[in-house]
């Protein structure tokens, strides 16, 4: 076993386990998964810390402990379509390619773009692409989506990505106000155009600049 398989053996039984995530389905993803792919060079050697790792340009990896718990809450299944919102690098996507039918990443940086779709074909992920979208907009082309997950914390979710679920589907995201130190994550469920939420837990994940203005949809 490399150092690297290593390390990606202790993030699960150290951060992932520990953090009451006990689906077996997602654990393997993340045990199948190279997270050294998806970070700059100079960053490979601390890919698996447990803490959010800073990958250029103002984004990052959202740390493990917390990306594996709100997958989980996530409740992804076989026959999700899923939207990847401010995926980056495509870590997050290729994770959920192994648990839902099909997944399409947003961002939107082309460098970021390039090196996610450069790794899923690495990995011969075929049900999972990336693309350059405004990350507000969502990616109606392919909609509806049974599942959203947004990456990094938000200060408000557009209103215009509820109108892209499916009836019966979910958003999962962790909203924290402007000043706020600790976000809560929430999942919310799209009925007959009614959207309800529910609290998960707290996260210190850092902020998603492009969901930094105080307006859209809110709970």
């Amino acid at each position: 076993m490399d150092n690297f398989a290593v390390a990606r053996q202790n993030m699960v039984d150290n951060q992932i386990r520990a953090n009451k995530v006990t689906d077996p389905a997602l654990i393997e993803a993340f045990l199948s998964i190279p997270r050294e792919d998806f970070v700059p060079s100079d960053k490979e050697a601390v890919a698996y810390v447990d803490e959010d790792l800073p990958i250029g340009e103002g984004r990052f990896l959202i740390e493990p402990m917390v990306m594996s718990r709100l997958l989980q809450e996530a409740n992804i299944n076989e026959t999700d379509i899923v939207l990847d919102v401010g995926c980056c690098t495509g870590y997050s996507t290729a994770i959920i390619s192994r648990l839902a039918a099909s997944v399409i990443g947003i961002d939107e940086r082309q460098s970021h773009i390039d090196t996610a779709n450069k790794n899923l074909a690495k990995l011969e992920i075929d049900n999972a692409g990336v693309i350059l979208r405004d990350l507000v907009d969502g990616y109606s082309e392919q909609m509806p989506y049974s599942l959203i997950i947004i990456n990094g914390a938000v200060q408000y979710i557009p209103e215009n990505l509820f109108d892209q679920l499916i009836d019966g589907g979910r958003l999962v995201a962790i909203v924290k106000g402007q000043g706020e130190i600790l976000g809560k994550a929430k999942i919310y469920s799209k009925l007959k155009n009614s959207i309800s939420s529910r609290f998960l837990f707290d996260a210190g994940t850092p902020s998603n600049r492009s969901f930094s203005k105080a307006h859209g949809f809110q709970f």
